[in-house]
This record gives structure tokens, sequence and C-alpha cells, in this order.
């Protein structure tokens, strides 16, 4: 969509209502636990819109280095997605055979706290 209210701000509103009308008026605890999961689930929605193409960027170009990979990073966010999962794979297969690339430790630290900072960043900075 090219006019506003751009998906940002839609996934803000929705978890905004949620958050300000519908749970302090939910007495049903399960429908209160839905309420709540779905605005979580668009929490994490806005942060993905608002931080997920520079994160999986930055994952695909640290894992095209620790694996030596010569190719460029690409600029379509599905295609950085795939290479992503692609590198991933790889990255897997050699720990797995106990050929783990000088760095991997501190390449999957990082990895974890930009996953944390779009799924759960309160997580994220109780154990920092």
């Amino acid at each position: 969509m090219q006019d506003r209210p751009r998906a940002d701000e839609l996934a803000e509103a929705v978890r905004e209502f949620i958050e300000t009308e519908v749970l302090p008026t939910t007495d049903d605890p399960r429908l209160r636990f839905r309420a709540l999961v779905a605005a979580n689930g668009l929490g994490i929605l806005e942060r993905e819109i608002a931080v997920g193409a520079p994160l999986v960027r930055r994952e695909v170009g640290a894992l095209m280095r620790l694996l030596g990979s010569a190719d460029s990073v690409p600029d379509d966010l599905d295609e950085l997605r795939r290479r992503a999962s692609d590198l991933n794979r790889e990255l897997s297969r050699r720990i797995r055979a106990g050929d783990a690339p000088e760095g991997t430790l501190v390449h999957l630290l990082a990895t974890v706290a930009d996953k944390l900072r779009v799924a759960s960043p309160r997580y994220l900075e109780r154990y920092r």
C-alpha cells in the first residue's frame, strides 16, 4: 500500500486497541490470553517492519564472511531470507561435522541477540 496508514501504523493501532480497549475489559481468562498473544504478535510485526530487513542483511553478510563466500549480498528481502536460510543450513552442517569456522560462537551470539531484538527485546535486556 502506498498511502497511509502504512503497515507499521496499522499494526501499532491494532496492538494499542487490544492493549487499551480489549484487555482491560476482558474477564474471560482464555480470551485475555488470546488477546495478549495477538498484542505480542503485533509487537513482533512492528519490530520486524522497523528493523527486520537490516538485521537479515547483517546476518547474511556475517554468514558469508564466516563461511568464506565471495557472493554479493542480495538487495531483495525475499532473496536475503532465502540466502540466510541456505547459509545457516551450511553453517549447521559444518558444526555437526566438527568443522565450525573460527568466530562461529561470536556470530551465533550476535545473531541470537538480533533475533531477540525483534521477537522479545525485554528478554534480551534482562540477560545483558
